[in-house]
């Protein structure tokens, strides 16, 4: 689906990952909507940035997913709906786990029941989290110098892997990810589920909470110390956005095979960084130590989590283009030409 009159809506479209989305599909000519409360750090300046490049191109619908009569204006007409829109950290879902509730499992019901009322029958994607699996504390883990890694799933975890929520917001994305596959079943939707890793890229602005890349590396830049939770040798396979929106676009494509499934979205093996790691790789970038200090690891947080990431490549031929590397390159780059942007 490439036509250039295709009518795309993005809830969460200020976001990170929105606005980089939307940035995407406007440059390809598609018609889209941003669907935003502009609550998230950095929102603002997102849709400002979209605003002076596209001009009236883009257009923004300043609203919360929790208003249901709004929504299902905005998602009546819609060819595509991605819905990106949510409450994104562990930290705040425990601090507040009746609003996480409201934004992440109603909010996300407000935009199937939406998509189930709209005329124009939209294929809608929804951003889930591998927070689903849970902490997974029963597998075999092996502990180096600097990171920790599975003793067994060297291929990382599969969609086969059971679901075990935990922490509000787990519980909370996790009501999500399952109305959406049950949404194709009932009702015949065309959904799909993306179970993403860590996601990072520029217009990121990460904090302690959520976005532990660009946080750091917004750290680094800065000169603030950073605070490590747990050991620092927590894995993570990771992924640069461009090959995200590539799996977006790719799912879309491949509708007829992906509706109604679940796919685990990261780097995958070949892709994979642990928090010491990343911090010794800022000091070669930034030519200084890094001033960073432990405490103790947060509920909910996986020691290791790495995506198996075959089921998309056997699906939609997709696989990460951009090394761990390349990609942390790039958004060190972009966040050292715009330290205006996180100074304040």
């Amino acid at each position: 689906m490439h036509k250039k009159n295709v009518k795309v809506l993005v809830t969460g479209g200020a976001g990170f990952i929105g606005s980089n989305l939307v940035d995407h599909l406007l440059g390809k000519g598609y018609q889209v909507t941003a669907y935003d409360n502009l609550s998230r750090k950095g929102a603002r300046k997102n849709a400002a940035w979209l605003k002076e490049k596209y001009g009236q191109e883009f257009r923004l619908i300043t609203e919360d997913i929790r208003n249901y009569s709004v929504l299902l204006n905005a998602v009546d007409n819609q060819d595509l709906v991605y819905h990106l829109a949510a409450q994104v950290a562990v930290t705040t879902s425990i601090e507040n786990p009746r609003e996480d509730f409201e934004i992440n499992a109603l909010g996300t019901l407000n935009v199937l029941e939406a998509v189930r009322q709209a005329s124009a029958d939209p294929i809608v994607l929804y951003s889930s989290t591998n927070k689903v699996y849970g902490e997974m504390a029963e597998l075999r883990i092996t502990e180096g110098s600097t990171r920790c890694q599975y003793a067994d799933m060297i291929n990382g975890i599969p969609e086969s892997r059971l679901l075990d929520f935990y922490s509000p917001y787990g519980c909370s994305k996790g009501i999500g990810d399952q109305y959406f596959i049950d949404y194709a079943r009932i009702y015949g939707l065309k959904t799909v589920v993306l179970r993403q890793s860590c996601i990072y890229g520029t217009r990121q602005f990460g904090n302690e909470d959520q976005g532990w890349i660009a946080h750091f590396l917004i750290s680094a830049v800065l000169g603030k110390p950073i605070t490590i939770y747990g050991d620092g040798k927590q894995l993570r396979d990771v992924l640069y956005m461009s090959d995200l929106i590539k799996v977006f676009e790719m799912a879309v494509d491949h509708i007829t095979t992906a509706s109604g499934q679940a796919y685990n979205i990261g780097g995958g093996p070949e892709n994979t960084i642990s928090l010491l790691e990343l911090i010794n790789y800022l000091e070669t970038k930034t030519k200084r130590k890094i001033k960073y200090s432990f405490q103790n690891r947060r509920p909910g947080d996986q020691i290791v989590y790495v995506s198996n990431i075959n089921k998309a490549k056997r699906d939609f031929g997709w696989s990460p283009t951009i090394s761990v590397k390349d990609g942390i390159d790039r958004l060190f780059n972009w966040v050292s030409q715009n330290k205006r942007l996180f100074e304040e």
